[in-house]
């Protein structure tokens, strides 16, 4: 199935069934070559069971049979039909307990710099509402609830690690940025799975409302294998466009490791901050820091070097979704993304008018290679007190 310009337009399982005699429905991604093409295309004449519109990758969500497949992939203004497959959590194992607080002496603290979290949802955890709250939205694109709920508890980790000011633990268990404001989008089910247009909605969401909620940090810490090209992909489209709006966007590789080329998308496009996991539990002068095997290796499809560099995730405490004052420990690439999202919210209190590019080039700069492969470490393992002591001498106090 390939169009006058050599190049295929559905990815890899529609291709293996297109020769089948299955002529079920199943679910898909249509994506137009243009935003002109989207805005005069005749959506309901290529599908009568549109699930969402998708400007965000000039397309949309829908269920087509393989005779439809086969009838609309020539179109003109086709550009790819994608199966829309199912995306996770990034979630590797349980561990024992460990302070997730790795900043205490610095003069920022995230202050008015919102960051959102499209997961699994968040609970009003003491840690993010006392003595007021700083949940400061919630969107719900499974159930529609109004109320911030967690059926999952990996949501509700994360957002701790951004943001919680450790008051249940007295101060234990601290985010990164202690004060940064938590936009929580649901995307993700209670068993931490969800489908990857739910996820380009939430994305198309959080960029549209930006302004509303001050929005400048998202953090993903979900993905899907990489079956084809950053070209195509819908996921690296829509973390793009987010970036194209202003956002400075962070995402988690994946815990495919160590196999190489088993970085998940979104974190396969090239602009992304793409985060893999280090292990510094036996961490004291800097010389033991270690790559725990389940962190996804690069490079991506398109020769892209991947990680871009890694951040602690083996063991890390956070806000439990059980007890809204509890904890709980968790491993995997989920936890070092929000890591650097947090560090990300600090540099932008210093420096509000910092770009996704600028913030990702400083935070490469400021990392320390353990002399691993650079498709393992990529740029290193953030640097704590690099970054920091940068930052304490040019803080705002």
């Amino acid at each position: 199935m390939e169009n006058i310009n050599g190049y295929v337009k559905t990815c890899p399982f529609i291709q293996s069934i297109i020769n089948s005699n299955r002529n079920d429905s199943i679910p898909v991604i249509v994506s137009l070559k243009s935003e002109r093409a989207y805005n005069k295309s005749n959506v309901a004449a290529l599908s009568k069971r549109i699930k969402c519109e998708l400007p965000i990758v000039n397309g949309f969500a829908c269920d087509m049979n393989i005779n439809q497949i086969k009838k609309f992939y020539t179109h003109e203004d086709i550009d790819f039909i994608s199966y829309d497959s199912k995306i996770h959590s990034i979630i590797n194992k349980a561990g024992k307990t460990i302070g997730a607080d790795k900043i205490s002496s610095i003069p920022l603290t995230g202050k008015g710099i919102t960051v959102a979290i499209i997961d699994t949802g968040i609970i009003m955890h003491r840690d993010l509402t006392y003595p007021s709250s700083r949940i400061i939205g919630f969107k719900d694109f499974l159930k529609n609830k109004q109320k911030p709920y967690d059926d999952n508890g990996h949501g509700t980790h994360i957002s701790g690690l951004v943001a919680s000011n450790g008051t249940s633990s007295k101060g234990k268990y601290k985010g990164i940025a202690p004060e940064a404001n938590i936009l929580s989008v649901k995307a993700l089910d209670y068993e931490g799975n969800g489908k990857v247009s739910d996820i380009l909605s939430a994305i198309q969401w959080v960029i549209q409302t930006r302004n509303t909620f001050k929005t400048r940090i998202l953090n993903l810490s979900l993905g899907t294998a990489a079956q084809y090209s950053e070209r195509f992909d819908p996921l690296v489209k829509a973390a793009n466009k987010a970036i194209e709006s202003g956002l400075i966007v962070v995402t988690a590789v994946g815990n495919n490791g160590p196999s190489p080329k088993s970085i998940l998308s979104p974190s396969t496009s090239r602009h992304v901050i793409s985060v893999g996991a280090c292990d510094d539990r036996n961490e004291a002068d800097g010389s033991n820091l270690t790559i725990p095997s389940f962190s996804s290796r690069g490079p991506t499809r398109d020769r892209v070097k991947k990680p871009d560099l890694l951040a602690p995730g083996v063991d890390i405490v956070s806000l439990s979704n059980t007890d809204i004052s509890g904890y709980s420990s968790l491993t995997g690439t989920s936890m070092s993304a929000p890591i650097v999202s947090g560090v990300v919210a600090l540099m932008l209190q210093e420096k509000p008018n910092m770009t996704h590019f600028e913030v990702k080039k400083r935070l490469i700069e400021n990392c320390t290679r353990i002399g691993v492969g650079q498709y393992d470490e990529g740029a290193g393992v953030l640097s704590l007190n690099k970054l920091f002591s940068i930052v304490s001498k040019e803080a705002v106090k």
